[in-house]
């Protein structure tokens, strides 16, 4: 094989022109078997073999920099640095992960997972590059999803000024999770279809080029000034406008074009943007059908393409999709927002059965934040769906546009605590701190799949600002006790005992609850409580338990700084000094990839560990 011939960074510039299509071939075959054991993101890489293949042959790795956006699409760069082999370990625990990550590969040039931000990151190289005098070539890639981002045209202004070369290579296939919206969408769909244009420019070039004596310096000229030949052609493109060369569409699965292109990057004195056109999912039928199902998959079966994890037990995405379709054939008022994840939200029912009250805005919490403040003060109850690690990007908008101004907006905030294969930039731990500090912010966390239906239900007559925190994958259901009707502010005591108590957040009630289990076996007998509201405290609980209990440990799938446990906490050590506090939590930590069970265990939020931190905390409050 020639994949076989691939070990180190830039041996690929051994492997002749001519061997370039089979390559990628075997690398396509090596990916959606890989990807179908461990499960991973399939369409996007498939999309992009012949591009990551191109630009590892114009460049030379680690000296020259490739900022992938997102990451998601590394895949192939990683098999071109000679991480093949660690393939069979794919974003397990001490395994590959799924994205770039600085301290596997120096190839690895920027630590990614969210998106819009290749550009900044690449012009600060560039920069950098350019102050310390030293030589190599920088190139940002960027998908048209992440376009949609703000934060993308804020870097390409600032790069405009720059004088020294700066690649941008614009993937663009149409997808970023979903269907790509929005203008940008609309722009470079417009461009897609000039399927004569590059031809025209080439034929214009050639023109100028016969003039005698001044022919050259004719196109010479044209092209350093912002007046381009392709400007004469397309009046008013937005690249040009904002001070980049544009180079494209190139087709980006013929690399014979895509290499020539690159080179011409290369001697551009400025910002340049290749734009590549890329099919997501190429090369695998089922990936290229439905690239929306195969952008992060489970382990799959090759042959057709169906998860082999197929139980039909409801995830609490699916509980939300139902339950906000229910709330919104009653309520008129209620709107539903993403940010380019109607599938992995749970919103696509939503769409299908009210499409004038769904809004996608792409790429763009910040957006989508803000937008839904317009829609609050215009008399709509908006409920804004997003995965907890993308919100943080909306943080400004949070504080300022929703809370300052006390507004009916929901936040459904799903993947909250651990979300295991991801790895850092996607765990959900950090929401309770951020969302708490707000004044006007409610935040609750159900126990259950049930209560998870319940709070929403609640929250959509709750006034002013309200966020429910729900985990990814299967909901819990085996909690056996009766469910109380929620009440603002009010925590649920499931169980009585004595001396101890184990205050649960969200789906770290179940693992109190076998955490209980085990306590008894040791003659404890705890009182189990589900907290429910992370803000506001049920502080009128603790006085009470304070008067009978004098062990509280609390558990949540959050950093102890900021979270729910350390406000617990903070109240006792005030009004309660005498009773011991023990909160188990996340830590001062980021979580890397693994699955979410040996997480836990690792960072000791499993039951073992809950049950040895409270009989330890017993007995040292006895000793003193």
């Amino acid at each position: 094989m020639i994949l076989d011939r691939i070990q180190k960074p830039n041996d690929i510039h051994k492997i002749p022109l001519d061997d370039f299509p089979a390559l990628a071939e075997e690398i396509r075959d090596f990916l959606i078997h890989a990807v179908s054991l461990t499960g991973g993101h399939l369409a996007s890489n498939l999309g992009a073999v012949e591009l990551t293949m191109a630009l590892h042959n114009v460049l030379d790795l680690p000296t020259d920099k490739i900022i992938w956006d997102v990451g998601h699409q590394a895949y192939t760069h990683k098999i071109l640095t000679g991480r093949k082999d660690e393939f069979v370990n794919l974003r397990k625990e001490g395994g590959l992960s799924g994205f770039p990550k600085r301290m596997e590969s120096s190839c690895d040039a920027f630590d990614t997972g969210h998106s819009s931000n290749s550009i900044s990151a690449g012009l600060g190289y560039v920069r950098a590059r350019d102050l310390r005098g030293e030589d190599y070539r920088v190139v940002s890639v960027i998908g048209d999803g992440a376009l949609t981002g703000g934060m993308a045209y804020e870097a390409m202004n600032n790069a405009a000024l720059l004088k020294t070369n700066f690649i941008i290579v614009l993937n663009d296939n149409n997808m970023s999770i979903s269907r790509n919206v929005g203008g940008m969408s609309t722009y470079l769909g417009a461009l897609r279809t000039q399927e004569a244009y590059t031809g025209i420019k080439s034929s214009v070039t050639k023109s100028l080029n016969k003039i005698p004596q001044v022919g050259p310096s004719i196109v010479d000229t044209v092209r350093r000034t912002k007046s381009s030949i392709k400007q004469l052609i397309i009046p008013g493109m937005l690249f040009e406008n904002m001070g980049l060369t544009y180079l494209g569409p190139v087709d980006g699965h013929n690399m014979r074009q895509l290499m020539r292109l690159l080179n011409e990057a290369k001697k551009v004195e400025g910002p340049v943007l290749v734009h590549v056109l890329t099919e997501k999912g190429r090369g695998y039928e089922p990936a290229r059908r439905h690239p929306e199902r195969f952008h992060g998959t489970g382990p799959f079966d090759v042959k057709t393409g169906k998860l082999l994890d197929r139980s039909d037990k409801k995830t609490y995405t699916d509980i939300f999709a139902d339950t906000i379709c229910e709330l919104a054939a009653k309520d008129e008022r209620i709107a539903a927002i993403t940010a380019a994840m109607p599938d992995g939200t749970g919103l696509k029912k939503f769409a299908a059965r009210f499409p004038e009250r769904f809004f996608d805005v792409g790429i763009a919490e910040e957006h989508a934040v803000t937008f839904a403040a317009g829609m609050a003060l215009g008399g709509m109850v908006p409920v804004v769906a997003v995965y907890s690690s993308f919100l943080q990007r909306g943080f400004d908008q949070l504080l300022h546009d929703i809370c300052m101004q006390n507004l009916h907006v929901i936040f459904a905030i799903d993947r909250a605590g651990l979300v295991g294969a991801d790895g850092e930039t996607h765990q959900g731990c950090f929401d309770i701190s951020y969302l708490t500090m707000m004044p006007n912010m409610t935040v609750m966390a159900p126990r259950d799949g049930q209560e998870l239906k319940e709070m929403l239900t609640f929250a959509a007559g709750l006034p002013g600002p309200v966020a429910i925190r729900y985990p990814r994958g299967k909901a819990c259901s085996c909690l056996s006790y009766a469910a109380e009707p929620v009440a603002y502010g009010k925590s649920e005591v499931l169980e009585k005992g004595s001396g101890t108590v184990l205050l649960g957040l969200g789906t770290m009630t179940e693992v109190c609850c076998e955490a209980a289990k085990l306590l008894r076996k040791e003659q404890v007998c705890p009182t189990l409580v589900n907290i429910r509201f992370a803000k506001p405290l049920d502080t009128e609980l603790l006085d009470e338990l304070a008067r009978t209990h004098s062990v509280f440990c609390t558990v949540e799938e959050n950093v102890r700084s900021g979270g729910c446990g350390e406000a617990v906490c903070d109240y006792m050590e005030e009004h309660h000094p005498k009773c011991r506090v023990v909160v188990l939590s996340v830590g001062d930590r980021f979580v890397p990839h693994g699955s979410t069970d040996s997480l836990r265990s690792r960072i000791g939020l499993d039951p073992e560990t809950v049950a040895r931190a409270v009989l330890s905390a017993g007995k040292e409050h006895t000793q003193e």
